[in-house]
């Protein structure tokens, strides 16, 4: 049976105004008598709590006073709390049903949340979260019994305006420690593959370029008996090049099971960001297939002697040795497996995977994701998606951390089958692979999204559930044709290599509740989605990162939770700057607002200071897109870049790929016309672009982002500012 854990016993304040995020029936009972039975409850009728739950309320005698805030000034609401509060009883305001997406960790509405400060009364925060053995949740299965509520009474707030924003502040933190506190991220990512693979035995792994496929179980067995090949070599790390598809699972789990760590190597990278990430990672050895470095002949492959094969190695292992171990792997129990290869000696906080970022903003940054990280990350998502029947498109290369965790681990811990393709940009062929799988779970980048909208019909996306776009912006315009063509709502998410990756997604539309006027909405835009359970967001100045904001005001974005790393390999004095008490620093300019979804304004990195004042170069982008009358495609013909400049600390640099801007003699009078322009717009001044640079084409890297370096440094070689 489940039960409940009450902390904060110390924090009770009587007669005091309790804000609880949601309530249950265990919680009302614990609540009723911390509190003496001295406690009336606020109900509005508009947004009514659960039958069983006002049934609960009034079996242990409490009072219920009805109110409809909207309808009633927040002095009124006050006097009448007040009113019970000076009589010696604590008011509660209890939360009703509303509707709402999956994961969420708050049941009041944002109106209400804005209504409290107005109230101008201290709250005392209540956090109620359902917490057990998070493996159910991937498992999809019933409940365990042993699991358990949380509910914790936090320390009284001063009342004040914004009080809801900091009450969704210490909500999200007291969530994001309960969920790390978890025995399941203590665990091996290895012991819980596994035991999946075992869960899962005859799901699939299907090739989309050959049309075979690859059962769980053999995958597993396949796997078993490279480990051992593997295990010889003595390897700390091995470099992983392949791009999405049983070769690389069956790559990627060989190393765990011999307790070595994939490098995932990204093989569209330049030749200097390549040797860099094998000499961070301290690489001797690479993992590859023959017919895959036929088709990159243009990459700097590593000795032949560093270099396994998968082809060679399949045809030199013995066949009976192949054949036993996936009989193993089919008729062993998976703890006996587990015991086999040990896997419940690397676990928790110890190294599982290491990927690199993509150095757009300069040279690549090694990123360890520990089996704590990414079994959280893949229990965040499952605790949002519905993954009853679900089957992925894994086309993203599994170098990209999405790659990783979205389109391999989660489907491999959650037993959803998998149709893989190597070549993101072939959006013909990824589409007929969409319908004839009747696939349900699609990942992209807008850029690649534009290239399967292009070829689709109006039902070629008729069975997908979820497509969802991100690593860079997601023009309104590519949403509204989405919709308009194909009927489908493509949904913005975010997420950094450093998360494992994923902090938030939007999350498709809602019936709403019969009854109910209230809910959390499921999609906000422009906004990049709703936090993910487990995790915690701190803003702070720009400028000052000691100096917090409230959650909605725009500043610069922090992170915690057990989904966050620790910090870049072999970067003591970059890390110290990027890390305070637990707080991981993005480097994003964003906000959230009273719902939990998250807006970014920006990188840090994309904004210039001009006279102390903040200049987004995103920013600037867009209205000099919409001066110039460019759609969306058309936008990358410009971009802006910043560089230093004696007078006022920066300048904006305008590259230009646009054929009536390639004359360096007509800069004067392109920028005059473009300052015009501007200021016809009502835009800053400020955002006028100082210089213009004249370009063939805009630098971008392989997912489509700009390669804000190679942005840089063209600018700064054009105007001689080199050192």
């Amino acid at each position: 049976m489940a039960q409940i854990i009450v902390n904060g016993k110390e924090n009770i304040v009587t007669p005091g105004f309790y804000m609880p995020n949601r309530m249950s029936v265990a919680a009302v009972k614990a609540l009723h008598k911390l509190l003496d039975g001295k406690v009336c409850y606020l109900v509005d009728p508009t947004f009514a709590p659960a039958p069983e739950l006002m049934n609960a309320i009034l079996k242990q005698g409490a009072v219920v006073e009805y109110f409809a805030f909207r309808n009633t000034t927040p002095r009124a609401v006050r006097e009448q709390i007040l009113a019970h509060m000076e009589g010696g009883v604590s008011v509660v305001f209890l939360p009703g049903m509303v509707t709402c997406w999956r994961g969420t960790y708050s049941d009041v509405p944002s109106p209400f949340l804005k209504h409290v400060g107005s109230l101008h009364i201290s709250p005392i925060p209540l956090f109620l979260g359902f917490y057990g053995n998070t493996i159910q949740t991937l498992y999809r299965e019933e409940a365990d019994p042993d699991c358990h509520e949380e509910f914790c009474i936090l320390p009284k707030l001063a009342s004040g305006p914004q009080t809801g924003e900091r009450l969704m502040a210490v909500w999200l933190e007291k969530g994001a420690e309960l969920f790390a506190a978890q025995p399941l991220l203590n665990a091996s990512l290895t012991t819980n593959l596994v035991h999946a693979l075992k869960r899962y035995p005859k799901v699939e792994i299907v090739d989309g370029l050959t049309g075979g496929s690859l059962t769980h179980y053999k995958a597993l067995g396949v796997s078993m008996a490279v480990a051992k090949m593997l295990a010889r070599r003595k390897d700390k790390r091995i470099g992983v090049i392949l791009p999405p598809g049983a070769g690389g699972v069956i790559a990627t789990l060989s190393c765990l099971l011999a307790g070595i760590a994939p490098v995932m190597i990204n093989y569209a990278t330049s030749a200097a960001a390549f040797e860099s990430t094998v000499r961070q990672a301290g690489l001797t050895t690479f993992i590859t297939a023959r017919k895959f470095m036929q088709k990159l002949p243009q990459f700097p492959w590593p000795p032949e002697d560093q270099l396994i094969l998968v082809e060679d190695l399949l045809q030199k292992t013995p066949k009976l040795t192949l054949i036993s171990h996936v009989l193993m792997a089919k008729t062993l129990p998976a703890r006996a497996i587990c015991s086999m290869y040990r896997t419940d000696s690397r676990k928790g906080e110890d190294e599982a995977v290491v990927l690199f970022t993509s150095g757009s903003s300069g040279e690549p940054k090694g990123v360890v994701l520990t089996h704590r990280m990414v079994m959280a990350n893949v229990s965040q998502c499952a605790c949002r998606l519905d993954l009853t029947d679900c089957r992925f498109l894994a086309s993203l290369p599994i170098f990209h951390s999405f790659g990783m965790t979205v389109n391999m681990m989660l489907p491999m811990l959650t037993g959803c089958m998998v149709c893989s393709y190597p070549n993101p940009t072939d959006a013909r062929t990824l589409n007929e692979l969409i319908q004839k799988y009747r696939l349900t779970l699609v990942c992209a980048t807008p850029t690649f999204g534009r290239a399967m909208l292009r070829r689709a019909e109006a039902d070629t996306f008729a069975s997908v559930r979820y497509f969802v776009l991100g690593a860079e912006k997601l023009q309104p315009d590519l949403e509204k044709e989405f919709i308009e063509k194909c009927g489908v709502h493509p949904m913005e998410g975010y997420g950094l290599t450093e998360t494992a990756p994923v902090v938030a997604a939007n999350m498709p539309a809602m019936t709403l509740r019969p009854g109910t006027h209230f809910f959390v909405p499921s999609m906000v835009r422009p906004g990049v989605g709703a936090m993910l359970p487990g995790i915690a967001i701190r803003i702070t100045d720009v400028d000052d990162d000691s100096r917090e904001l409230p959650l909605t005001e725009r500043g610069m974005i922090w992170f915690k939770g057990a989904n966050v790393f620790s910090g870049y390999i072999g970067r003591p004095e970059l890390n110290k700057e990027i890390f305070h008490n637990g707080w991981f620093k993005t480097g994003d300019i964003g906000q959230m607002d009273l719902n939990g979804f998250i807006t970014l304004g920006g990188r840090l990195s994309r904004f210039s200071k001009i006279g102390g004042e903040m200049v987004p170069h995103e920013g600037v982008e867009l209205a000099l897109s919409e001066g110039f009358g460019l759609s969306a495609e058309e936008s990358l013909q410009i971009a802006i870049a910043g560089v230093s400049d004696p007078q006022k600390g920066e300048a904006l640099v305008l590259l230009s790929a646009m054929p009536q801007h390639q004359r360096s003699s007509e800069e004067k009078e392109i920028l005059s016309s473009i300052r015009s322009m501007l200021a016809e717009m009502s835009v800053p001044t400020l955002w006028a672009p100082k210089y213009l640079v004249p370009v063939e084409s805009i630098p971008v890297l392989p997912t489509g982002k700009l390669d804000l370096r190679g942005c840089k440094l063209l600018a700064e070689e054009a105007l001689c500012l080199q050192s």
